[in-house]
């Protein structure tokens, strides 16, 4: 096998994983460690990845230029899915607030096409609304501070009318998720504050996290990870892509 196919692979281990280790990497491939550490000492060079004790791991990404409109069409039908598991924690009669999120989009389609009898959605992401404004559902747009690059408001405004709501379930979109240090980040401290009050307001406040969102990093952290009742999120391994549901129970 010739190194860069080698290498090749080792890259796509990680970006399946996330992390790697040495000694897998050589009883893998029928090579020495030191030669896998050689490896990966090259990947580091070029920003793949960051060298740990005994492996490497993903490089963090800082995506704060990505536009809302950029991401429509990433991962989406991992966002599909996790769509469909925010939809079935729905019930009838409940208040639900749906962040600015590209995956609450697909969730909004979902409202539209499968309505749940008697809900209030409660938004300020104009993609959002603009879905659902093809149905009945009872909906309520949160205004403030356009936020152009997200299509969806924030600010002052936003965040006073935002505090005189009690939300049944939230859903709430992320930049990344720092496993290690239970940092849950977002673009801006704008963006951030508006998600904290809805975190404040909410019975059961759920984040949505497909894969990618472990391997970035945000501006700004607005919540640790036990502040949320749970993650919907998906994981993908050996090519699958699998759906997991991790619910904290925070009391």
């Amino acid at each position: 096998m010739f190194v860069e196919e080698r290498q090749n692979l080792i890259l796509e281990d990680l970006q399946e994983n996330g992390k790697v280790l040495v000694k897998d990497l050589s009883t893998r491939f029928g090579v020495t460690p030191d030669l896998i550490r050689k490896d990966l000492a090259f990947l580091e060079s070029k920003g793949k990845c960051k060298k740990i004790y005994g492996g490497a791991i993903l490089n963090r990404l800082n995506v704060h230029l990505e536009d809302a409109n950029s991401r429509k069409n990433v991962n989406s039908k991992e966002k599909q899915k996790i769509a469909q598991m925010a939809y079935d924690l729905i019930e009838p009669n409940m208040t639900v607030f749906l962040d600015i999120s590209t995956t609450n989009i697909e969730l909004a389609k979902l409202l539209v096409l499968r309505p749940i009898s008697g809900i209030t959605v409660v938004t300020n992401m104009l993609d959002v609304i603009q879905i659902l404004s093809t149905s009945q559902i009872h909906s309520i747009f949160i205004g403030g501070e356009f936020d152009y690059a997200r299509n969806g408001f924030v600010g002052n405004m936003c965040d006073e009318f935002l505090q005189r709501f009690h939300f049944d379930l939230s859903f709430l979109g992320v930049v990344g998720i720092d496993l290690e240090s239970g940092n849950v980040m977002t673009y801006m401290p704008n963006d951030g504050q508006t998600k904290r009050i809805v975190l404040k307001q909410s019975k059961k406040a759920y984040m949505l996290a497909d894969s990618d969102k472990f391997y970035q990093m945000g501006n700004y952290e607005y919540a640790k990870v036990d502040a949320f009742y749970g993650i919907l999120q998906t994981i993908k391994s050996n090519k699958e892509l699998l759906i997991l549901i991790i619910v904290l129970f925070i009391i």
